[in-house]
């Protein structure tokens, strides 16, 4: 019983992770919580609905199953990618020299704007997420664990690696933590904040949409309200880890959803959604830079 939880908690850990990297990095640019987060990650789970639901009309889903999840994952990021970056144009950029409280109560406004956009659009009700890709259990120490599973925490370490290759290794990603130490000499030695700022909401919007692509897959719901909890959920993984650090980031999120998991099996089920917040009061209590923050 206790493996199987690790297993299901590594599974939502890796999601609130990918998720929780888009929180950390953007604080680490410009200090904002971006609270529209958490809705790019369920228009994430839309669009993977709108685009399989294209590609089996067009009778690419009985050609190549494979080929149509693969476009379905490479659109639904580009479009949440362009919701990121326009996001930022508008909601946070003419705010950028404002005090800081201006362009948080901006990212609320956009949280409940994408909201209400998406309710309109799509429906209040539940959408369901077609169940075109059959799943294989594996038995092992008495437990079991789904490909759909393996799916997704080895799709969460792989985008979790690359994002660290980037930061660690390109140009862009040195820049992104010139910007993130001091953005007045960053600017003097000539790098393009503006361009830096924009880089980081596409790739944190990117991830956030194979997040919510990869839950719609699990759950085979998706609501326009589940943005709200799940990203209050990857934000409270990112203060779990250190918000600003992106291995803290991976952590929290991994931590907080083996905590959720065990919690909602052990304690009760009925609670399962506020262990994240507890673990988050725990937190700022005894620790309130996270586990991998800076002092």
């Amino acid at each position: 019983m206790f493996f199987q939880q690790v297993i299901n908690g590594l599974t939502v850990g890796g999601v609130y992770a990918l998720i929780a990297l888009g929180y950390t990095m953007v604080y680490g640019i410009l200090e904002l919580i971006n609270f529209a987060h958490g809705e790019i990650y369920m228009i994430g789970a839309y669009l993977g609905i709108i685009f399989l639901g294209v590609f089996t009309t067009l009778g690419l889903t009985e050609y190549s199953l494979t080929l149509s999840l693969l476009l379905t994952f490479i659109f639904s990021v580009f479009f949440c990618s362009a919701y990121g970056f326009t996001i930022e144009k508008l909601a946070y950029k003419p705010l950028r020299n404002a005090p800081r409280l201006s362009p948080l109560i901006s990212a609320i406004g956009v949280s409940i704007f994408l909201q209400n956009y998406v309710m309109l659009t799509q429906g209040a009700t539940d959408k369901v997420f077609p169940h075109i890709l059959e799943t294989h259990r594996i038995e092992f120490f008495n437990a079991t664990m789904t490909t759909l599973q393996v799916f997704i925490i080895i799709t969460s370490l792989l985008l979790m690696g690359l994002l660290h290759i980037f930061v660690m290794k390109t140009k862009t990603g040195k820049a992104m933590r010139a910007v993130a130490q001091d953005k007045v000499m960053a600017s003097l030695l000539g790098i393009n904040i503006d361009r830096i700022i924009s880089v980081t909401f596409i790739i944190g919007s990117g991830l956030a949409a194979v997040a919510g692509l990869m839950v719609a897959m699990y759950y085979g719901l998706v609501n326009y309200s589940i943005g709200y909890i799940v990203g209050i959920k990857a934000f409270a993984a990112a203060v779990l880890g250190g918000i600003g650090s992106i291995p803290g980031a991976i952590l929290g999120g991994f931590v907080l959803g083996i905590i959720e998991s065990l919690g909602a099996s052990f304690l009760s089920s009925e609670y399962k959604d506020a262990y994240a917040f507890v673990v988050l009061i725990i937190i700022l209590l005894i620790r309130p830079k996270g586990l991998l923050g800076k002092s």
